[in-house]
């Protein structure tokens, strides 16, 4: 893991870097920078989850990123398996990613008018996806799935809302209630700050049992793959009880696929079990690691968005031509053979990290879906719910956490985060994993 100067002393400022974050030295400081970072951010991040408040310690503070590795304002090396939390599927910085955003960056980052990249992002998608006649596009995951519910309760005129424990659909009041990943890892009430009113009308159900509705139920929004309390597979019959039961009421069906949407497969999650929702969240990939977000669903549910229908949705930097530009390079690198082989890559990264572990003698599972990947620290039953998830040993994955970093690999500082493996892991990067995995293993089993 080596470390490497990126400013010498005397030349902080010409090489951007500010004095006041570095050391004596003339070397930046992750410590330094990230107490600065308190004065002006609450907490020190944008995020909660990037606080280190579950695994302790303090934060490292990415200075750039290239392929499979992120580099530290200290010029430390970590092998990447965080991914933007699964933005980043072609790798760190590539090359047709940076060409695209660099050549639409010429023309203007924001019209506040329509683009042809939004329409040719938006018919990549439907192409991809048959359920999603037509799309619109926003900001983020978040604005996706609350402008799915209002769509969805604008177009059944009912009022109630039915999510699933350890769930996470973004920072929604609606459906903030018993989140998964943001708010198990935070040991943060599900509804705080948030008015009763905002969620009396939100049903919280277990996952992988299908719930009886009743015709007060505007829609249904579940994780197909329950991707922020672990990686949980779908029980056999789950979503097509789940699309049978939304018909027999007359609910809306919509599939959060902001995780998996463009990660599982062309087609998502609802590919891969061949269930078709009423309406699809995206996010993440298809920004190619830009800001976005987007609703898709059949062309009868998304015309009763305005300016055609009565249900309001606007955004200034909605379809932002950069985050379309790098979407759309990154769809073009993606099929059928790219899929198979990061499904290949994440069994094989989950079977050395399941004998590293073992060998060390420190008890954890690595649950895998498609090509996601999981964690699950101590002796705990195969995980089908939130109950089960919360069975997760939080004390150790924090310590495995923290040997990982000390040796180069970056994980999610939470314990119910998904790992991420993207093209950029070549079979030389994840045996490098494996190695530091197996020397991280042992520490934090001495450590316990």
């Amino acid at each position: 893991m080596a470390s490497i100067p990126v400013c010498v002393p005397g030349e902080c400022e010409a090489a951007g870097c500010d004095p006041v974050v570095c050391t004596g030295a003339g070397m930046p400081s992750n410590d330094r920078f990230f107490e600065r970072s308190t004065e002006a951010i609450p907490g020190g991040v944008n995020s909660s989850i990037r606080a280190f408040k579950s695994v302790g310690g303090r934060p490292y503070i990415v200075a750039r990123a290239e392929g499979a590795h992120v580099y530290d304002v200290e010029g430390t090396e970590y092998i990447d398996l965080v991914q933007s939390y699964g933005a980043v599927i072609l790798g760190h910085a590539h090359p047709a990613i940076t060409a695209a955003v660099q050549s639409a960056a010429t023309g203007g980052t924001s019209y506040g008018a329509p683009t042809p990249r939004e329409m040719k992002l938006a018919e990549a998608i439907g192409e991809r996806v048959p359920s999603c006649e037509q799309v619109r596009f926003m900001n983020s995951g978040t604005e996706a799935t609350s402008t799915a519910v209002r769509l969805a309760r604008g177009y059944t005129g009912r009022d109630r809302v039915v999510i699933f424990h350890g769930n996470f659909h973004g920072a929604t009041d609606a459906l903030l209630a018993a989140g998964g990943s943001g708010v198990a890892t935070l040991g943060l009430p599900g509804t705080a700050g948030v008015p009763a009113g905002a969620v009396a009308e939100t049903m919280v159900v277990r996952y992988n049992q299908v719930p009886e509705l009743d015709e007060s139920v505007a829609c249904v929004i579940v994780e197909p793959v329950a991707a922020n309390m672990g990686v949980v597979a779908p029980a056999p019959g789950f979503l097509a009880g789940l699309r049978a039961e939304c018909d027999r009421v007359g609910a809306v069906l919509i599939f959060d696929e902001v995780i998996t949407g463009f990660r599982l497969g062309e087609g998502g999650a609802q590919a891969k079990y061949d269930v078709t929702p009423d309406l699809t969240t995206f996010g993440k990939v298809i920004g190619g690691g830009l800001p976005i977000g987007a609703v898709g669903g059949r062309r009868e549910l998304m015309e009763t968005l305005s300016p055609l229908g009565p249900v309001f949705h606007a955004g200034t930097l909605s379809g932002n031509p950069l985050a379309t530009a790098a979407g759309l390079a990154a769809l073009d690198h993606l099929d059928g053979d790219v899929y198979i082989e990061l499904m290949a890559r994440a069994r094989h990264l989950a079977a050395l990290l399941r004998d590293a572990c073992a060998a060390a003698g420190f008890p954890a599972h690595f649950p895998v879906v498609g090509t996601l990947l999981g964690m699950v620290c101590g002796d705990v039953p195969a995980v089908v719910d939130f109950d089960g998830a919360k069975r997760t040993d939080e004390a150790a994955y924090g310590r495995f956490f923290h040997a990982m970093l000390a040796e180069g690999v970056a994980m999610a500082p939470g314990a119910y985060e998904a790992i991420f493996v993207g093209l950029a892991h070549t079979d030389a990067v994840i045996d490098e994993i494996a190695d530091r995995a197996h020397r991280a293993a042992t520490a934090a089993a001495a450590s316990a």
